[in-house]
């Protein structure tokens, strides 16, 4: 049976479920994120972080995004640091919940995305860093037209170490073939 998977806009409304997910996914994620405080996996510390990113949304300098399966919450994407003028860039970041790793759902997320940010939101391009050991990030960028452009040494502090990160970028014009949505 496939499952559908579907990409809309956070909401205020979803830092419970965002909580509970984020609480259920924590040693799943841990190797690939920053440390977290405990009001991290708190509804409380997830209403904070959607009310700061529907604040930058409204000045267009963000676009969080949560994904379902079949109308049931799996994990988010969210793209951050947008630029605008001639640059017209933004930084993509995405997971889903461990019990849906490897079943497309990843790829599909960040296909809708990339159609949203081309189009309705007007970017030329997008970039996303993995830690140089995430091969399953690597293949979602790869099969979703994100390019390899080089490799960032100590680029982010996770879980208290400074580690390197291979940087992708997708523009707008690359290849339309991998900007269709699919069943999983």
């Amino acid at each position: 049976m496939t499952s559908h998977v579907a990409v809309r806009p956070a909401r205020i409304e979803d830092a419970g479920p965002l909580a509970a997910l984020y609480r259920d996914n924590r040693e799943h994620l841990a190797p690939f994120e920053p440390d977290r405080d405990e009001a991290f996996f708190t509804e409380a510390g997830q209403a904070a972080r959607l009310e700061a990113l529907l604040a930058e949304q409204e000045q267009g300098r963000a676009y969080p995004y949560l994904i379902e399966v079949d109308g049931s919450p799996v994990g988010r994407v969210t793209v951050t640091n947008v630029a605008r003028g001639a640059f017209r860039s933004g930084s993509l970041g995405y997971w889903v919940a461990a019990d849906r790793t490897g079943r497309g759902v990843a790829t599909a997320a960040v296909v809708e995305v990339l159609g949203q940010c081309f189009t309705r939101h007007g970017l030329h391009r997008l970039e996303a860093g993995t830690l140089v050991d995430n091969h399953a990030s690597q293949a979602v960028l790869r099969r979703t037209g994100f390019t390899l452009i080089g490799r960032a040494p100590g680029y982010l502090l996770i879980s208290g170490q400074w580690r390197d990160h291979l940087l992708f970028q997708r523009l707008a014009d690359a290849p339309p073939d991998v900007l269709h949505p699919r069943q999983v």
